[in-house]
């Protein structure tokens, strides 16, 4: 690569801190933000980027084409979905590290959090019950390294309530976690 130090962050603006898709310009500031960031504390150099891209094919084509240039590639606000879709070909398409934040960055702090509360109260994570409210990006890898760690019962939630195996409206990352439960609401899980 011509900067094996910098890092490209990508975003289509379709998911963005919680606003939904506001598009790739309104994200921008998200963007510059968490360049900031690695700059400040890892003295990584960044170059943020908004992709006005509406299909994963057409976003994966941009990412690849410009790829080159860059040591790293730092995804972002992406929906799910299409965002495992873009990540995994993208791993597979490009030579350098491609990270999705959305999904990676707030598992492992939530993983490093709860195995922090298993070591102070002297529990395995085998005994914990853990309901996430968020079957997004961010939940559903939540999920996944909580189940690797070990953890007992993982549930999680969408907007529709249980991610259970009765429901025939989940997509396909959804499925992978549904639990046979008679719970159908957060508050019950």
């Amino acid at each position: 690569t011509l900067f094996p130090y910098t890092t490209l962050f990508r975003s289509n603006g379709s998911a963005v801190l919680g606003l939904g898709n506001i598009g790739a310009a309104a994200g921008k500031p998200v963007m510059e933000g968490k360049g900031v960031l690695f700059k400040r504390f890892a003295d990584i150099d960044v170059f943020d980027i908004e992709v006005n891209a509406d299909s994963i094919e057409a976003f994966i084509d941009t990412v690849t084409n410009i790829a080159p240039t860059f040591g790293g590639i730092n995804l972002e606000d992406i929906a799910a979905p299409a965002c495992f879709e873009i990540e995994d070909r993208l791993d597979e398409l490009l030579e350098i590290p491609v990270f999705h934040d959305d999904q990676w960055g707030t598992a492992v702090i939530t993983l490093a959090g709860v195995l922090n509360y298993c070591r102070l109260c002297g529990r395995e994570p085998a005994e914990l019950r853990v309901v996430i409210n968020g079957a997004g990006a961010a939940g559903i890898r939540i999920a996944e390294m909580l189940k690797a760690a070990g953890a007992g019962s993982v549930v999680l939630c969408d907007s529709k309530g249980v991610v259970r195996t009765a429901r025939r409206d989940l997509n396909a990352r959804k499925r992978q976690h549904a639990v046979a439960t008679p719970a159908t609401t957060v508050a019950q899980a």
